[in-house]
Order: structure tokens, then C-alpha cells, then sequence
């Protein structure tokens, strides 16, 4: 990506439009953007390079409105962006730079850390969440853990936790109910026979195998600590179908100084991004396409209620097909110009990692 590019024009109505008009509503949407509030004529009148009388300015906007790319507020005389207007705006006249050198470092450093790529993604979110002041999303690859070591610790005559530690270093918990009668010296062997037999399996291949060896005679455990690899082993292969792949992070920045003013927008919104199930089948309909993708507004029905905004880019394996979708959620008034090349970046920075 260049330092500066400029989103190709795609609404027919730019064309159609007069030198005047475009540049009144590149006023009115770009100081809109900026101060979230209504822009009056009086205001782009004193702007540099523009000669025209207040009362000429708002006949344009006027003819704006009559067109469905600005709407009028009835509290305010000045002219908002309607979806629709905003939609036009970056898809045909935005001009948006590149991330600055400080914000590219920012990102690849979290990516650096090394660790489970699970908590390198999701710290690159929430560093992409601070610099576009918005909630940051990824929709993460679905990958069955390995198995590296696997243990019990008992926790009572009823109850041990199984611990198991994954192929990249990941520990996880999961409490499991004992058969009854089982000792904690068959604890012990259960776990080695796991770390020993089936170590460098996926859940699914390690259950396979233990079936196989029990039914063959060649578990070295009794029927009590063959239950017990079982229920441990099918914790997580339960868990697995339900596993989370959204990560979301900052939500706490959607209450910007903004906010008070419109409170239950931003709740609305805290609600829709508890629906993780939504918002990953959204971002998993980004996939299917080959660059970024951008939401706004009613666009998208999940985000009807609230008037927010996604944008979202898919990011690659080492085969270079698309593995997962990484973007931002946030009001409909975004720093579109800035926000959109920063989340192309972190596409970009995700798939050589997963490279």
C-alpha cells in the first residue's frame, strides 16, 4: 500500500454532481466526522477556499438533502450525513493515508511478543482498539488444541481438575467429575498414560486412539482410569464445537466524551457486541471477499438499532487462504480515512504472522 491512496469512485450520484456540490458535502461530512456535531452553512462559509454566501451554501445543501445525502436535525440548522451520504463518502471521495510509522510499530510489536498466536492476535486488537478509539474485533482461526501433557489434581473425593498443555504452550483448566472409587495413584497414571500415548494429538485423534486401544486390549489402565482419560479428554471435545472465535477488545472506548450525549445508541451497541454468534457470522460473510469490507449503519441489520459502523479485512495463512477477518466497531461517525488503511495494515501484519 502506497503512502496516500484514494478509494476508488463507485455511487454514480458523484458524477452527477456539480464542482459546488461536491465540495459542500465534502465539508459538511469531514466536519461532521470531526466534531460529531451538525455543520451549518455560516461555518463552511468561513472555511479556506470556498466563495460562496452562506445563503448560496444552504440552497446546495438543501438540493443535498432532496438527494437522500443529508439530513436535516430538527434541533440544529446545520446539515448532517444520512448512511447513504456516508456510504457515497467513502466509497467515492474519501482520501485516506497510511498508518503513521509510530502506529505500524505499535501493531507489529504486540505481534512480536511470540506465545500462543491466539494472544498475539487478540493483543494486536486491543492496540488496534486504542488507536482507532474504537472496539477492536477478530474472528480467529478454528484450530483444534494438540496435546503436549495432560494431568489430574484432585481437588475432592468427588472432583479433580484436568489440565491439559497444548502443542503452543497454552495451559488449560477444566474441572471434571471422578468415577467412583478411583485413587489419586490412578490419577497420576491416567495422566501419564495421556502425556505418553496420545501426546501430539488433536482431541479428536486422541479420543480416537484411546477407543482403539481399549478396544484392542493394549490400554494399560483399568476400566476406572479409562472412564476417567475419557471424561478428560471429552471436556474439551465437548468445548471444542463451542469454542469462542470472536475476541473483542475495548468496548470500554466506545463511551467516549461523545457518548453522554447519546447513551442508549452506545448501549445498544454494548448489547449487540455481547452476541458474539451474530457478529462472527458478519465478519465471516468478510471472508468471501478479497479486500476490506465496510458496514455502516442499517447496512447490516444487526447494527440497525445502534447506527454503528464495521470495518473489517480478512487476513491469510501460509497457503493464502483467508483464515480469519480482523476490523473495528464504533459509531457511524469514524475517522473512516484513518481507521480503514490502519485496520488493512493489521490484516496485512496478521497474515505474516500466520505465514
Amino acid at each position: 500500500m502506497t503512502d496516500d491512496y484514494i478509494l476508488l469512485m463507485s455511487a454514480a450520484p458523484i458524477s452527477e454532481m456539480t464542482d459546488r456540490a461536491r465540495d459542500v458535502f465534502r465539508m459538511v461530512v469531514e466536519g461532521y466526522l470531526d466534531s460529531g456535531l451538525p455543520v451549518g452553512s455560516r461555518t463552511i462559509s468561513k472555511l479556506p477556499g470556498i466563495s460562496l454566501s452562506p445563503a448560496s451554501i444552504r440552497n446546495v445543501m438543501q438540493d443535498l438533502e432532496e438527494l437522500g445525502l443529508l439530513s436535516h436535525p430538527h434541533t440544529s440548522a446545520g446539515r448532517v450525513p444520512t448512511e447513504g451520504g456516508l456510504r457515497l463518502f467513502v466509497d467515492g471521495m474519501m482520501q485516506a493515508a497510511a498508518p503513521t510509522a509510530e502506529e505500524r510499530a505499535a501493531i507489529e510489536a504486540r505481534l512480536e511478543r511470540g506465545g500462543p498466536i491466539e494472544e498475539a492476535i487478540s493483543a494486536a486488537t486491543a492496540v488496534l482498539s486504542g488507536l482507532s478509539a474504537c472496539a477492536g474485533i477478530v474472528l480467529v482461526p478454528k484450530r483444534e488444541p494438540v496435546l503436549r501433557q495432560f494431568g489430574f489434581v484432585p481437588l475432592s473425593p468427588d472432583q479433580a481438575l484436568a489440565v491439559m498443555v497444548g502443542s503452543d504452550g497454552s495451559v488449560e483448566n477444566r474441572v471434571v467429575d471422578l468415577p467412583p472409587g478411583i485413587s489419586p495413584a490412578a490419577l497420576g497414571e491416567a495422566g501419564n498414560y495421556v502425556s505418553a500415548r496420545l501426546s501430539g494429538l488433536t482431541l479428536p485423534d486422541a479420543l480416537a486412539r484411546l477407543a482403539t486401544e481399549i478396544r484392542d486390549g493394549e490400554a494399560a489402565l483399568d476400566q476406572v482410569s479409562q472412564e476417567l482419560v475419557a471424561r478428560g479428554l471429552a471436556v474439551w471435545s465437548r468445548d471444542g464445537a463451542q469454542r469462542p472465535v470472536l475476541i473483542v477488545r475495548g468496548q470500554a472506548n466506545l463511551l467516549d466524551r461523545d457518548a453522554a450525549a447519546d447513551l442508549e445508541r452506545v448501549r445498544q451497541l454494548l448489547d449487540e457486541l455481547e452476541g458474539k454468534e451474530e457478529i462472527a457470522r458478519l465478519l465471516d460473510s468478510a471472508t468471501a471477499g478479497k479486500g476490506m469490507k465496510i458496514f455502516i449503519g442499517s447496512e447490516n441489520k444487526l447494527f440497525a438499532l445502534s447506527g454503528s459502523s464495521v470495518i473489517a479485512a480478512p487476513y491469510r495463512g501460509g497457503d493464502g487462504k483467508v483464515v480469519g477477518v480482523v476490523g473495528v466497531i464504533g459509531p457511524t461517525r469514524l475517522n473512516y480515512a484513518r481507521v480503514v488503511p490502519m485496520v488493512d495494515f493489521t490484516a496485512q501484519a496478521l497474515s505474516r504472522l500466520m505465514a
